[in-house]
């Protein structure tokens, strides 16, 4: 009986062991990637529980900054690479990239659906779109009313002096809807290296300016709190401020609106490239475009995305066309003849 006893106690002690070494072995084969982002971080918990839903065998850890700083990262990593992914960073950052022979060309298994305006025009794209975010005007009605100041209709309308110290906007250094802005602003009014009329038009902007901010969202959320009556942002943080039941109107200025594509692509050099080949097979399914389409107007996926409310039905005809080529190639000039310019008033990083 004795024997017997210890028997079974050792097929027990076997078992478990075996049964650890099983777990050690699927923990060993779990894939992890790195995927850098500019994504916000109350849309990260929802897309990743998305995708761990049906790949539960892949770990994502996130590299999240601002759109600038993340271009900046990647730039800077160009010899030593990191990322196996990046994944919710401006269209024109993923160009530059492409410029650069940094990304992996890949055609997903959605590729089809997605609009050609949204994605990167090779037959195997370096990059494609998930959805579009484009320039709002976050207004605080409370505090315009106090001092009098009336509700802008265009852009144009920013350089009126009631409005002087009123506006706060994202430095397009650090952010890619303040560079999507400028972009827009020389695209509508003309560059002509520094001297064209969208540079005009910003030296008026910049003496109604309070602060530039190095983020998108905080123009608006300043905007939302009252600090300052006017917050140029980006429509997802203008609907969802709004939502929540800030004073604010969101105003789409009539000359058209800025826009860029938060972006996929596939990091070259990765080691983990099957498992880089199935987030972005998820990523561009209509699942993850129905996610996207809860926080955003227009998904690269037509006809995906809700109608949100407070962002007008014609939306998408109000953007206007943008040149990412242009964008990714004239970035460096850009940004150093604004800097240049305006950077004086840029908050403290």
């Amino acid at each position: 009986m004795q024997l017997a006893s210890h028997l079974k106690s050792f097929a027990k002690v076997v078992a478990t062991a075996g049964l650890l070494a099983a777990c050690a072995t699927a923990s060993a084969q779990k894939s992890q990637l790195l995927v850098y982002t500019a994504l916000e971080t109350d849309q990260l918990k929802a897309y990743q529980e998305g995708f761990n839903k049906v790949h539960p065998e892949i770990e994502l850890k996130w590299v999240r900054d601002s759109t600038g700083v993340i271009t900046a990262k990647l730039l800077a990593e160009k010899a030593n690479p990191q990322a196996d992914v990046v994944m919710g960073v401006a269209a024109s950052s993923l160009a530059l990239l492409d410029q650069n022979g940094m990304l992996e060309p890949y055609a997903p298994l959605n590729l089809d659906a997605i609009m050609s305006q949204y994605r990167d025009k090779k037959t195997v794209p370096a990059w494609w779109g998930m959805d579009v975010y484009g320039a709002t005007v976050c207004f605080n009605t409370v505090e315009a009313k106090k001092r009098n100041i009336p509700k802008p209709e265009t852009w144009k309308d920013l350089l009126k002096p009631a409005y002087k110290g009123q506006i706060v906007m994202p430095n397009p250094a650090s952010s890619g809807t303040g560079y999507f802005d400028v972009i827009a602003w020389l695209q509508l009014w003309g560059d002509d290296n520094g001297k064209g009329g969208g540079w005009k038009y910003m030296d008026g902007l910049h003496d109604n300016i309070a602060q530039y901010t190095h983020s998108g969202s905080k123009p608006c959320n300043m905007a939302a709190s009252g600090e300052f009556v006017m917050g140029i942002s980006f429509e997802y943080r203008g609907h969802a401020n709004k939502a929540k039941g800030a004073p604010i109107d969101l105003v789409f200025p009539k000359e058209g609106l800025g826009w860029d594509l938060e972006s996929f692509a596939i990091h070259k050099g990765t080691k983990k490239l099957a498992a880089a080949k199935t987030l972005a097979d998820w990523a561009s399914s209509k699942d993850a475009m129905i996610l996207y389409g809860k926080n955003f107007a227009l998904t690269a996926q037509p006809g995906v995305a809700p109608k949100l409310e407070h962002v007008p039905a014609d939306y998408e005809s109000r953007l206007i066309k943008m040149d990412f080529s242009y964008a990714a190639a004239n970035r460096e000039r850009i940004l150093n003849e604004w800097n240049k310019r305006y950077n004086s008033k840029s908050e403290k990083k």
